[in-house]
């Protein structure tokens, strides 16, 4: 006969933190968040756990390295609270979010397979066709002005100024910077770790220290998507148990 996971075995705050290494803090933290069900109480209030903690928290430490703290702490919420299609949706958006990087990234390297040392003309030239306002350039990129003014001083992009107003013009090349910077940062790239590369695009020097940032890209994006079949298992471990308990 199959034991009832709630009830069978009796665990202390300190077995589950031990067998992740965490802190028992972190456990009472967890169950505070709606991550593990609440705990069982003795007689004098102290807290007790079951196996089902214990598979509640294994399902979220896996979930978090291919989903984010936020998005895994989001997925135990709503199977807790006996709410798994809310659970799935959560999974599916992550998911799809996965799959915008990886488009994110392929257009980033068709970008870039366009570029050649006649493609990058000095930014700000005047010379340069056309032009855009921070304003449209901001909407474009579905980002704030204040952002493309951070990305100003951090130099990803050099705008001229509009000598009769004063406004900000960005040259076709800004444009070009503003949303290659915007698809590295999509990646999770520094502006630190942006910059150099953005001024190796302008020189036309060579696009070896970006292509080993895409690399790199592609190598995180895999381990995210391994990470997410591992968190799958485990949460399916903990919704088995959690419905087949009376």
């Amino acid at each position: 006969m199959r034991q009832n996971p709630q009830t069978a075995g009796r665990l202390r705050p300190v077995d589950l933190a031990r067998r992740h290494g965490l802190s028992t803090q972190a456990i009472r933290n967890y169950e505070a968040a709606g991550i593990l069900p609440a705990a069982g109480r003795t007689p004098h209030g102290y807290r007790t756990y079951a196996p089902l903690h214990a598979l509640a928290l294994a399902a979220f430490l896996a979930l978090v390295p291919g989903h984010g703290h936020g998005t895994a702490a989001s997925i135990m919420r709503a199977v807790n609270r006996d709410d798994p299609e809310e659970a799935f949706r959560i999974v599916d958006e992550s998911h799809a979010q996965l799959l915008e990087d990886r488009r994110t990234l392929e257009a980033v390297e068709g970008a870039l397979r366009d570029l050649g040392p006649d493609a990058a003309p000095a930014p700000g030239d005047a010379s340069s066709p056309g032009g855009m306002f921070v304003g449209p350039l901001a909407g474009r990129l579905g980002i704030g002005p204040a952002t493309l003014r951070k990305w100003e001083r951090a130099g990803l992009v050099t705008p001229r100024r509009d000598p009769r107003t004063g406004y900000r013009v960005y040259a076709e090349a800004d444009v070009r910077d503003a949303g290659l910077a915007h698809q590295l940062r999509r990646g999770g790239y520094r502006l630190d770790q942006i910059a150099p590369l953005i001024a190796q695009v302008r020189a036309a020097g060579g696009l070896e220290p970006l292509a080993a940032a895409l690399r790199d890209w592609h190598a995180r994006l895999a381990v995210r998507g391994r990470a997410m079949l591992a968190g799958a298992a485990e949460l399916d471990a903990y919704l088995r148990h959690v419905t087949e308990a009376p």
